[in-house]
């Protein structure tokens, strides 16, 4: 039985925080992104430096939420952050699109992903194999549904992660301590090993591509980093478990800094192995560029080695998300803007045990809709401009709370902070270009949250 008040303990120290935070980051993006950035950016030199630029643009922003982490560690995160310096309307638009899309719709994505890659060792477990279709008309709307075998086991997983988190913290950090460290293993003897004994084409690293305009590139770079984005997506989510770190005021801004360094080394490496190995033709359009990498490097058996690390990769992923999100809702449980219920701390395993149920079933729910990878294409846009409000507060809260305890304060202020948000801005500008649509969708599921906050409100 469930029972309400109990605080959540401290028990994640500096490695846990930040094995957390590597585990989310790290999933499929790596594997996956380089082959799509050369199709706007057909440059080996340029596409190095976009994953540069965007990690130090993640430094930056994780340098500003160091401070905010440090001053206010509490279980929420950016929606805390958020709540404090503009109000409680805007905390929670933040958290009903962490909850609607942003984190559920992820740990959705990525569990169909884990599903896709398991069936290249377990052909019959595909996506592709679909137990019925069927058709299903709405106001004269024909709307085609099908569901795959897949989708059952990326449900299972979900589930089985949930239930891990739920027993404890505990639990669940060391199983994402493990997942993590073995990932990154697993990157750096691919780095290693292809340099080595790889067979690589040392291709060219060059800037300027033929044919290319300046303008061309400076929009294709712009493009590229939106991919990059994503790719470092979730660096973030630390936050949200900020009430259950031990010396929040020291290990939440280590693990941000370590964490997001420590990422983007690896990005990079990851890269110079893929233009070691394939020339830039060979790397313009592919998706599976991590195996098709890896083929090239180490034979036939490259491509089962790869296939095999992302199912490892994805699932530290899954696991620290499930980990985390839950922080989001509960904080908002306390402060009566969900669910009372979700407030509620397990007596014995001390972990917001209602809301990483709901979790696990609305992020079951939109695995089985199909329809996730859309919704958080939708949430992208609106995430990055949570990002710069959440980076503004810095300012906001420095002078709303001049005499708040803060144990770390960011380095660079107000250079940095500054950087971070026109570069986002650079980004959602560019992204409402290019998807409009997408864009506009989720300013609208966002909007959509204005009269559900009045409802809570009014209960």
């Amino acid at each position: 039985m469930l029972k309400k008040g109990n605080d959540l303990i401290r028990q994640l120290g500096l490695f846990d925080s930040t094995m957390i935070l590597m585990g989310i980051v790290i999933g499929s993006g790596i594997f996956l992104t380089t082959g799509i950035m050369a199709e706007s950016i057909p440059s080996p030199g340029l596409i190095l430096l976009a994953w540069l630029v965007g990690g130090l643009l993640t430094l930056a922003g994780a340098l500003t939420y160091a401070e905010l982490g440090a001053a206010i560690p509490e279980a929420g995160g950016q929606y805390v952050y958020l709540k404090q310096a503009y109000g409680s309307l805007v905390g929670f638009l933040f958290g009903w699109i962490v909850f609607l899309v942003y984190v559920t719709g992820g740990i959705a994505a990525l569990a169909v992903a884990f599903a896709i890659y398991f069936s290249h060792f377990f052909p019959a477990l595909s996506t592709d194999i679909f137990l019925f279709s069927t058709e299903i008309n709405i106001f004269n709307f024909t709307i085609h549904y099908s569901l795959s075998i897949g989708q059952i086991v990326a449900i299972v997983i979900i589930l089985l992660l949930s239930v891990v988190n739920y027993i404890g913290v505990a639990l669940g950090k060391i199983i994402q301590n493990i997942i993590t460290v073995i990932k990154i293993g697993i990157v750096l003897v691919f780095v290693l090993f292809g340099f080595t004994i790889g067979k690589g084409a040392a291709g060219e690293i060059f800037f300027t591509p033929e044919g290319y305009s300046f303008g061309h590139l400076v929009m294709g770079f712009g493009i590229a980093l939106v991919a990059v984005s994503w790719a470092f997506d979730g660096w973030n989510n630390i936050n949200f478990v900020a009430g259950e770190i031990k010396e929040p005021g020291r290990n939440l801004p280590l693990s941000l800094i370590l964490g997001t360094v420590g990422i983007t080394v690896l990005y990079v490496l990851v890269n110079c192995v893929y233009f070691y190995s394939l020339p830039i033709d060979e790397v313009i359009g592919v998706e599976r560029i991590a195996e098709k990498s890896a083929s090239a490097l180490f034979g036939g058996i490259g491509g089962g080695l790869v296939s095999a690390a992302i199912i490892i990769s994805i699932l530290g992923a899954i696991n620290g998300s499930i980990l985390s999100g839950p922080r989001v809702y509960y904080a908002m449980a306390k402060d009566k803007l969900f669910f009372q219920r979700v407030a509620e701390v397990h007596p014995k395993f001390k972990t917001p045990g209602v809301a990483i149920f709901i979790q696990a079933i609305w992020s079951c729910i939109l695995a089985l809709s199909g329809s996730f990878e859309q919704l958080i294409t939708f949430a992208m846009v609106v995430s990055i401009m949570f990002w710069i409000a959440a980076t503004a507060a810095v300012f906001t809260l420095r002078k709303k709370y001049p005499d708040l305890k803060r144990p770390y304060k960011t380095w660079g202020y107000p250079v940095i902070p500054v950087i971070f948000i026109i570069a986002s801005a650079g980004i959602l500008v560019n992204a409402l270009f290019e998807k409009p649509v997408e864009s506009l969708a989720g300013l609208g599921i966002t909007v959509i949250g204005i009269p559900v906050y009045y409802f809570w409100k009014k209960r």
